[in-house]
């Protein structure tokens, strides 16, 4: 079994990277890096944001409800579709 996204986001991309803190840090934080969308989920302290990160890249970001930060690495091909899941899903509000 592959990388998968933590069970409370209702989707979950074919191919994901699972990279470090500090490389996901340093990616999204590099002035080509632009954020896509962020999302709360509902009555809890989750939060997903994603960055494209190349004209193909994306780096999800995933912040757990003790302030930790999970990065992942997908394609955008792989990823694009499932962002209107996040949209529709009740217990999830765009942020940003």
């Amino acid at each position: 079994m592959g990388t998968t996204l933590p069970g409370v986001v209702p989707f979950d991309p074919p191919s994901l990277t699972r990279l470090s803190w500090e490389l996901g840090s340093r990616v999204i934080d590099d002035e080509a890096s632009a954020r896509v969308g962020r999302w709360e989920c509902v009555g809890s302290s989750w939060s997903l944001s994603v960055f494209r990160v190349t004209s193909e890249t994306v780096v999800v970001r995933v912040r757990t409800p003790i302030g930790r930060q999970r990065f992942y690495g997908a394609a955008w091909m792989d990823l694009e579709s499932d962002l209107s899941k996040l949209d529709a899903a009740p217990s999830w509000e765009r942020s940003g």
